[in-house]
């Protein structure tokens, strides 16, 4: 996103008005302005670019819109304008937001391909609103581009290269696993998902931040590619799983935003980290494994390896009782066909924490959605020879049950806990929002912890 923003008060004046009050806007204008917006009013597009009589340098653009409460006014503006620079006209929150969504809307992942170089940049005057919209910005774009590379160049080692250079930049520290170790220090289901492919797995370990402040631990799903297993997915079903890591960039990405902020936390973030692969090691449908937790699991389809790596990395979060537990997972189609792919649903076993986030998503215009964790459908992953199944005897209520597999294996008594379950891409196209890799409720997120933690 360098060059896409910038820190100034000159740039060409950008004007959001609504249709409602256009014409009153239009009062207060030059004669000049107000003659070529009536001469064009015809046209389809509602941006209008107006040069200078003398000069036929640009002298301002208006958007004329419906309404002026949507945060993704300017979400495809950066395509849409020609060279230069531009500062949007209007109070201080609405600039935020328009900036946000300038910046977000001129995303584009060009690793593999060559696209045309979007030319307009914004400026913005208040160092404090450059400081978050560049800060949101980054991580989010961060977000997309570990969520829109493919697996070939994203795997565990990938992501633990990610996450040594946030390490660095931020002056954390970085640990890992790999391999064989997580049996040696009792990671028993990482192992297992992971062991068939060729890229070891390895659980990544990042914490940042000063001892004495309140433990947040991030945990993220970071299957870098899924095959489903023996349990093969089909065609259509495996063809966009370089995004089932999407679950790691979110807290990676969420953890950037901490860091870049300077929020008063000590920071831990884990991501175990594997390619769901096929070989002659794989794991097996009717197998059992003892987590590391104790609790034992019989392997009922090895394509719902997401919990079973999440579970072992969630124990381990409990060591640290830290004062608040997250986790990030693409972790069920049933949460899709719940709410669809741009709403992220979520589970919590803290009534006040889901308050927050909810609020702080509705504030934002980054809404995430309450699912409930009912406790009646436990008996549904019961299992004969073991303690549970990883999986639900039913496909109905798939989100809840994965939860509820989850929550076996926290400790909500002694830290509340939040897991999202998010679809990590965006299947159209919307303003701000480019289709491919996405960030979903991390604004939200941040917004909520930064709420709770610089109070």
């Amino acid at each position: 996103m360098r060059g896409l923003l910038v820190h100034s008060d000159q740039g060409t004046p950008l004007h959001f008005v609504e249709k409602a009050q256009l014409d009153n806007w239009l009062n207060n204008q030059t004669q000049y302005v107000a003659n070529v917006v009536n001469a064009c009013r015809s046209q389809s597009s509602p941006v209008f670019t107006i040069t200078d009589v003398n000069s036929s340098e640009l002298q301002l653009v208006l958007c004329v819109v419906d309404e002026l409460e949507s945060m993704w006014l300017a979400g495809d503006l950066a395509k849409q304008l020609p060279k230069g620079q531009y500062q949007i006209q209007g109070a201080h929150e609405f600039v935020e937001q328009q900036a946000l969504s300038f910046i977000l809307g001129a995303y584009q992942f060009s690793a593999y391909k060559s696209l045309p170089k979007i030319e307009a940049c914004l400026a913005v005057s208040d160092a404090a609103i450059f400081k978050k919209v560049y800060q949101q910005a980054e991580s989010i774009y961060l977000v997309r581009d570990l969520v829109n590379t493919p697996a070939a160049d994203m795997m565990p080692q990938h992501l633990a290269e990610t996450m040594i250079e946030l390490a660095e930049r931020f002056d954390g520290q970085f640990n890992e696993l790999i391999g064989d170790e997580l049996l040696e220090h009792n990671y028993p289901t990482v192992h297992m998902v992971g062991r068939a492919s060729d890229n070891k797995p390895r659980l990544l370990d990042l914490v940042w931040g000063n001892e004495s402040h309140a433990k947040l631990t991030l945990v993220g799903k970071g299957v870098c590619f899924d095959s489903g297993g023996l349990d093969l997915k089909p065609a259509a079903g495996m063809r966009n799983m370089k995004k089932d890591m999407g679950g790691a960039a979110h807290v990676i990405g969420l953890a950037q935003m901490i860091m870049a902020a300077n929020l008063p936390v000590r920071l831990r973030v884990l991501v175990p980290a594997v390619e769901n692969a096929v070989s002659r090691n794989a794991f097996r449908p009717g197998d059992v494994i003892k987590t590391r937790k104790g609790i034992t699991v019989e392997i009922d389809n090895t394509d719902a390896e997401g919990r079973l790596i999440l579970c072992d990395a969630l124990a381990e979060a409990q060591n640290d009782k830290p004062d608040l537990l997250m986790d990030f997972a693409t972790l069920t189609g049933a949460c899709r066909v719940a709410l669809g792919t741009e709403l992220p649903g979520f589970f919590s076993t803290d009534h006040t924490v889901a308050s927050g986030l909810v609020e702080q998503g509705l504030l934002n215009q980054d809404p995430v959605w309450q699912l409930p964790l009912f406790d009646q459908y436990k008996g549904l992953f019961k299992s004969e020879i073991a303690d549970i199944s990883n999986c639900g005897s039913t496909p109905f209520g798939g989100a809840i049950t994965a939860a509820l597999y989850l929550k076996e294996f926290v400790e909500p008594a002694q830290t509340p806990w939040v897991h999202f379950d998010v679809m990590a891409w965006n299947v159209r196209s919307l303003p701000g929002r480019p289709a491919g890799g996405e960030g979903l409720g991390l604004r939200a997120t941040f917004s909520y912890l930064e709420k709770r933690y610089s109070a």
